[in-house]
């Protein structure tokens, strides 16, 4: 089982940057980060595996995700914040069993806050 552990996020300002990072115990394929907002559905922000990455639209432009793989450990810059990025950020790491079976596993979730 792959723990992850997530830092960063906190009360921010509009127009400030963030820097989340997400440590993983072990070697995984893929990582990324999504988030959720009170009262609406967990949403990608932003994933990469082996290079490609890809974004959420409303953050396109304005975020970086990338891995360290010395580290095992994935961060998500995103900058220009808008209140709208307000959510608990969730980061989500994948792994492949021997027998190629895929296992998705999450992090406890950072508060990121906007202010205006």
């Amino acid at each position: 089982q792959v723990q992850l552990v997530e830092s960063g996020g906190g009360l921010v300002q509009a127009g400030g940057s963030l820097r989340l990072s997400c440590a993983a115990s072990g070697s995984t394929f893929a990582m990324g980060w999504y988030r959720q907002a009170p009262g609406k559905q967990r949403e990608l922000v932003a994933v990469v595996s082996g290079g490609d990455t890809r974004y959420a639209d409303s953050v396109k432009g304005r975020c970086f995700i990338y891995v360290d793989n010395t580290k095992n450990t994935v961060y998500l810059q995103i900058d220009s914040l808008k209140p709208e990025d307000t959510a608990v950020y969730y980061c989500k790491a994948d792994t492949r069993d021997s027998d190629a079976t895929l296992r998705a596993h999450w992090g406890q979730g950072s508060q990121v806050t906007v202010s205006s």
